[in-house]
């Protein structure tokens, strides 16, 4: 039986609070993620397309960072943006994430992104790898707190994962039920989480819905990723 959405989102917190030591070792490939040199140099490929979208449109102002994690998508920021508020629910990523940058550029603040609401507005949302942790009954909602703190004509920019990512010889990931995962630690705690892989075209349309004039695109084997603006 699938548990009730709170916990399930009480315990992806809680997975996140766990894996940001070893969070890095996924995104660069290393230990058991390592899936030989030739996925490497993929991999790495892709994640260079997204990383030059992103700095295509430099100078923002003021951006907000949902999920800012242990830093790898801020470190891109602070090039293109003056000031960065970075949220996270977890401490242990956000400890992380300071202790990487060390800039003065970048305000944290700890808190529940499915709780937090915009006392402001944004030149510019980024948040890399956090969409498909949003269930989808709460997406749209979501959807309406990120058009809130973008200002009119605002950028989005979000990068997250396709379907073919999770594929391995390993099975340290194993699917629940739909849109829910069961992932294990290097120490071998589970935890269950959200996890939803969307179709470019659907999203897209969701996103229009929104208010928000943005397509989203995918690299060949692993990324979506989207670069947008609130409609004015």
């Amino acid at each position: 039986m699938n548990k009730p959405l709170s916990d399930l989102l009480q315990q992806q917190i809680a997975y996140y609070r766990a894996r940001a030591q070893e969070y890095d070792q996924w995104f660069y490939r290393q230990g058991y993620y390592d899936f030989g040199a030739a996925f490497k140099q993929q991999w790495q490929q892709e994640v260079q397309t997204v990383r030059e979208q992103l700095r295509s449109s430099a100078g923002q102002a003021h951006i907000l960072e949902m999920a800012c994690g242990t830093g790898i998508w801020t470190q891109e920021l602070v090039q293109i943006g003056a000031r960065i508020t970075a949220l996270d629910a977890s401490p242990e990523m956000i400890a992380i994430n300071q202790a990487k940058l060390q800039s003065e550029q970048v305000t944290y603040q700890q808190t529940n992104l499915f709780q937090w609401q915009p006392q402001l507005q944004y030149d510019m949302v980024f948040f890399g790898f956090w969409l498909s942790h949003v269930p989808a009954e709460q997406l749209p909602s979501f959807l309406q707190t990120v058009y809130r703190a973008l200002k009119p004509g605002g950028r989005l920019f979000f990068v997250d994962s396709r379907q073919t990512e999770t594929a391995s010889p390993h099975k340290r990931t194993i699917q629940v039920s739909e849109n829910r995962e069961s992932r294990a630690l290097n120490d071998g705690r589970r935890f269950e989480i959200v996890k939803i892989y969307y179709d470019p075209r659907q999203l897209t349309e969701t996103l229009r819905q929104q208010g928000l004039d943005i397509r989203v695109q995918t690299t060949p084997s692993f990324f979506i990723y989207a670069d947008g603006r609130k409609a004015k």
